[in-house]
């Protein structure tokens, strides 16, 4: 472990904290920062004593501080801005009026990067691809050509129902030129999943593929797409992207939608029209459809990448994701900065849990981004991928999708040791990016993220509104950021983008998530505020539960839910328990998890019941289903309650429905 400086030690142990690396991370180049800071002092005059001075201009002045965004990345505006904050009122501020610009024409590098690698893909069906940023250009200006002959202009709609290929990235960056609206969803979501979706956005061209390879199973799609086509009446037009040897009948095959030569387009768009529809999980409800401006995504990813990803021209990012999650995007932006980005197309631990160090290795990135289930079944596992691969030219591991246990940071720091930054986040498809996380020039502290992103007013707000530090409460945003929902689609009066995020704080945005920010602005997230334990007075988060618990010898996985009692009583806490290689749940396994649960957390908080079960049900994007188990187990039928498209094992949520009939005919007492 790296030894802090005398000041961050003492800061440190003021504020209970564990410093387990500090900056510099590699002494052998600038960090995206500090060319940043070197440039606000020469361009702008300012000058900054560190990482925390920098962050509270960036949220104090947030005129300054996105102009020099601007300016500092050189964004190509069409027409120039008339300020940089029309409105700052929350919901309904106004960025940058009388704009125009095109995300997709930053996507292509300078004219010297045209024989640099853009874009590297690995499929489980296919031989690896490379694309060049001047044949990524020239396959785009081709799509762009063909979807114009299809009839696409400003602000129709293109949806994808394809994985992760070079031919999704070049379909999205042809559309956003041409000024039309993005949406798309992975092949592994059922066709009712899709038609939830894209029927919302009312488009006019389905881009699709008839199958798919994940791990040892090929999957066929032809049904699934008929039903979707038959489903969607605004659609005029299908292009079949071929992904093995299958034909789809009635498509314009994509060698023909690229069959003629072109220059790119960039359509001059104001700064918050649509680029793409993100939808939310759909897990609870119909999925939520929210809207992304050019602007938003494009100064805010140049920020992130640049800033707390540290992508630099010439780096390489690989991070596993679907084609449905905001992280997809986030992959797309990386060629903002000219880095070239790896593509996985399949199931990200076939044939093993080794495949994706391997391709690390392979492919020589700078940036490898991973899930805190991946890793912490690396660790179980044994794994030892830095003894065992050549990793030695990644400088940051980003990780998203759950609270990462102080486990998962030893485990890295352990493998990667001082040199090497352990970037844990926290963001979500709302804003498509980081809330809070690190950077080259943050200390990592064991079990902590580092502090807010640049630009980002992120708090821990009680039930009062009031700002609290060293408790958990809701995470809020108190200023506004480019990147916030321009709106939802089909929600002309705002009220159910108001009612999502602004019903609890009026004029702050109230994200869903239960935090703790430290005295030295780190923090921890302990799982949404929706699904929080409260027993007693004594509230815990369920990531709390599940650090504690998954960490012992013989537990695979776990799921708790509380239900409640209406009459006002403690209600019923239930600890779901996968254990591990199969072993039975017995006395002493539950003895041992009472215990840890006792010590490590709150007496109050002993399971009422410690349960077996074969399967945690999980979205598609790796979340547990916390709330919709609760209501099935309180006699809530499944597809009642989730939307079974967006579950990535439905037969999970099948078990806990038999659990609730047992549950509703046990005798009380027994």
């Amino acid at each position: 472990m790296a030894s802090p400086t005398p000041d961050l030690a003492a800061r440190s142990a003021a504020a209970g904290l564990v410093p387990l690396t500090s900056p510099p991370y590699d002494s052998s180049r600038e960090s995206g920062v500090r060319s940043y800071t070197r440039w606000l002092e020469t361009e702008r005059g300012l000058r900054f004593s560190g990482w925390d001075e920098l962050w509270r201009w960036s949220v104090a002045d947030l005129d300054g501080f996105w102009a020099s965004i601007w300016d500092y990345f050189g964004v190509r505006a069409h027409t120039p801005y008339e300020k940089v904050l029309g409105r700052r009122e929350m919901p309904g501020a106004e960025w940058f009026p009388g704009a125009t610009l095109n995300y997709a024409e930053h996507a292509f590098g300078l004219p010297e990067d045209a024989e640099q690698v853009a874009i590297v893909a690995y499929s489980q069906n296919r031989r690896p691809i490379e694309l060049t940023f001047g044949e990524l250009r020239d396959q785009v200006a081709r799509a762009q050509a063909g979807l114009r002959r299809l009839g696409v202009g400003r602000g129709d709609r293109v949806v994808a129902y394809l994985p992760n290929i070079p031919e999704t990235m070049v379909a999205y960056l042809a559309a956003a030129g041409l000024g039309a609206v993005w949406a798309a969803c992975s092949p592994e979501i059922g066709p009712a999943g899709v038609v939830d979706r894209f029927e919302q956005v009312e488009p006019t061209v389905l881009l699709t593929v008839s199958e798919y390879t994940y791990g040892d199973k090929h999957v066929d799609r032809g049904a699934a797409v008929a039903e979707i086509r038959s489903a969607l009446p605004t659609l005029k037009h299908v292009v079949h992207v071929p992904n093995g040897s299958r034909e789809l009948p009635d498509a314009l095959s994509w060698p023909e939608l690229l069959g003629e030569p072109g220059d790119p387009v960039f359509e001059p768009v104001p700064f918050d029209h649509p680029l793409c529809v993100l939808f939310t999980s759909g897990t609870t409800g119909r999925p939520k459809p929210i809207v992304h401006g050019h602007g938003g995504v494009l100064l805010e990813h140049l920020k992130n990448h640049a800033f707390h990803w540290d992508l630099q021209p010439g780096d390489r990012l690989l991070w596993f994701s679907t084609t449905t999650w905001m992280v997809w995007n986030t992959l797309v932006s990386a060629l903002l900065t000219r880095s070239s980005v790896v593509l996985i197309d399949g199931d990200p631990t076939y044939p093993d849990l080794s495949f994706q160090w391997r391709l690390a290795e392979r492919t020589g990135v700078t940036l490898m981004g991973i899930s805190p289930p991946f890793l912490m079944a690396c660790r179980k596992a044994g794994l030892d991928p830095a003894r065992d691969f050549d990793l030695s030219r990644i400088r940051q591991i980003g990780v998203v999708g759950s609270p990462l246990a102080a486990e998962g940071y030893r485990w890295l720091h352990a493998q990667f040791g001082d040199d090497v930054l352990i970037n844990v986040g926290s963001g979500g498809t709302d804003v498509c990016t980081g809330i809070v996380q690190g950077s080259p020039e943050q200390p990592v502290w064991l079990g902590e993220m580092s502090g807010p992103s640049l630009g980002v007013d992120a708090k821990a707000f009680d039930e009062n509104g009031e700002v609290v530090v060293g408790e958990l409460a809701e995470l809020v945003i108190t200023s506004p950021m480019p990147s916030m929902p321009v709106a939802f689609w089909g929600d002309p009066d705002g009220s159910r983008y108001r009612d999502a995020y602004f019903d609890t704080y009026p004029g702050v945005w109230r994200h869903g998530d239960w935090i703790r920010f430290s005295e030295l602005g780190s923090s921890v997230i302990t799982g949404r505020s929706d699904a929080t334990l409260n027993r007693g007075g004594i509230r815990i988060g369920t990531a709390e539960f599940y650090r504690a618990v998954e960490e012992l010898d013989g537990v695979a996985d776990s799921l708790v839910v509380h239900l409640e009692d209406a009459a006002g009583g403690p209600g019923e806490l239930i600890l779901f328990v996968v254990t591990a290689g199969r072993g039975p749940l017995d006395d002493a396994l539950r003895d041992t998890i009472a215990r840890t649960i006792r010590t490590r957390l709150s007496p109050r908080h002993l399971p009422d019941r410690i349960l077996p079960l074969a399967k945690v049900p999980y979205t598609r994007t790796g979340k547990k289903l916390e709330l919709p188990a609760k209501r099935i187990l309180l006699g809530e039928a499944p597809h009642t309650v989730v939307n079974l498209d967006a579950v990535a094992d439905p037969d999970a949520l099948t078990a806990l429905a038999g659990l609730a009939r047992q549950r509703t005919h046990t005798p009380e007492g027994s």
